[in-house]
């Protein structure tokens, strides 16, 4: 049975996500950035938290972690290049490294470029990816310390994931993200459908986050830097996608 996943808003545009497995009773929760709401939902339904999956060591997806441990002693797990940085970890893990919430496993994917020691958790069975601030919802996270050339090393791997696999990432950034993605890539009409939605979404105040991986292939210019139309419209035919990448990122710096 694949896992049950809880989208939680937290702070002003964060979110968290709760995998629970059915089977076992047991409860991850992936990064910790703000307590009371995710407290709350774990009282709501009964579930107790087996461990706690960090993705990087940014206060809005850790400052929570210690209030949340006091009433839920579980398991810190997160990356081994980061672990002078995070909260004490339980498990330093390194990429290709399993992870396990009940009875599924999850891989490790190193996804530096927005941090370096940035970690990704790929659950195939429930066809869900945890990216955070890397791949988001019609975007990826600012290059804080990676190169633009590790940043597209990582969203090529994540890109690389089935398309059917659902995107969990960490900030409501996605109409801001849509309003980018028009200008490099107008005539999209499968950008254009999306923003719609968007649009639809964000007015009765519901998440735009998940996305499927599909749609992000689709619509989401980060991703889609070896894309003759994209390239040519940015003057740029026949690129080194990575150079495509560094500015299209460059241009959403300034935006």
């Amino acid at each position: 049975m694949p896992l049950e996943i809880l989208t939680i808003p937290c702070l002003s545009d964060n979110y968290a996500f709760l995998a629970h497995d059915p089977n076992s009773g047991e409860t991850a929760l992936v990064d910790a950035p703000e307590a009371k709401p995710i407290l709350n939902a774990l009282a709501e339904r009964g579930w107790k938290l087996s461990q706690v999956l960090l993705t990087h060591h940014h206060w809005d997806h850790v400052d929570a972690l210690a209030e949340i441990l006091q009433t839920h002693p579980a398991k810190v797990v997160g990356a081994a290049a980061d672990a002078h940085r995070l909260p004490p970890l339980d498990v330093q893990l390194n990429e290709g490294e399993s992870v396990t919430v009940g009875g599924e496993p999850g891989v490790v994917i190193d996804v530096s470029g927005h941090t370096v020691g940035h970690i990704a958790f790929h659950f195939p069975d429930s066809h869900a990816v945890f990216t955070a601030d890397s791949l988001m919802a019609l975007g990826c996270g600012r290059l804080f310390e990676g190169t633009p050339a590790q940043m597209w090393e990582s969203l090529s791997k994540l890109a690389a994931l089935p398309a059917d696999t659902i995107v969990y990432s960490g900030h409501e950034y996605t109409q801001a993200n849509g309003r980018f993605a028009e200008t490099i890539e107008p005539d999209n009409p499968d950008l254009q459908a999306r923003i719609a939605d968007i649009v639809e979404k964000r007015a009765a105040g519901q998440p735009t986050v998940p996305s499927s991986l599909a749609l992000e292939l689709a619509t989401n210019p980060f991703l889609r830097a070896a894309e003759p139309g994209i390239q040519h419209s940015m003057g740029m035919d026949g690129a080194d996608p990575a150079a495509v990448f560094a500015e299209i990122r460059a241009r959403k710096d300034s935006f």
